[in-house]
């Protein structure tokens, strides 16, 4: 079974109130739990908007996207920006690594608040910690 790919979205094509609104990314999971960590994406007023975070290089025990959605992330990291696509049938927003830590998750708010035209000051987190796997220690 190959691995699932990303799918570009625009960020144009998202809610307009991403980029005017306050805008809190809100963790489902704990960072520490997994390579992709559910969420979604909630500003007051309006309906939440699911957004996960997914770690592109995690490969054990199998590849979590192909080799093109990778080289996307990596790619837009490196420049500045955050890949913003559907994984599965959910918006997912995709950077190189294996796990998440609370910097990284700062970082890529700053990167999609200008990909959506707005302001890091209207970005938040609302983080939970969450465990790691027993299996990585």
């Amino acid at each position: 079974m190959d691995p699932a790919p990303i799918v570009d979205v625009d960020p144009f094509d998202l809610p307009e109130w991403l980029g005017i609104d306050e805008v809190v990314w809100q963790a489902d999971a704990g960072l520490r739990t997994s390579h992709r960590v559910a969420g979604r994406l909630v500003s007051a007023g309006h309906d939440d908007l699911v957004c996960d975070l997914l770690a592109v290089d995690e490969a054990f025990p199998v590849p979590v996207t192909d080799d093109d959605s990778r080289h996307r992330a990596h790619q837009s990291w490196r420049h500045g920006q955050v890949l913003i696509g559907c994984y599965g049938d959910r918006l997912t927003l995709a950077v190189p690594g294996t796990r998440f830590d609370a910097e990284q998750v700062l970082d890529l708010l700053i990167r999609l608040s200008r990909a959506v035209g707005g302001s890091p000051e209207r970005m938040a987190a609302l983080l939970r910690i969450g465990v790691e796997n027993q299996n990585q220690r």
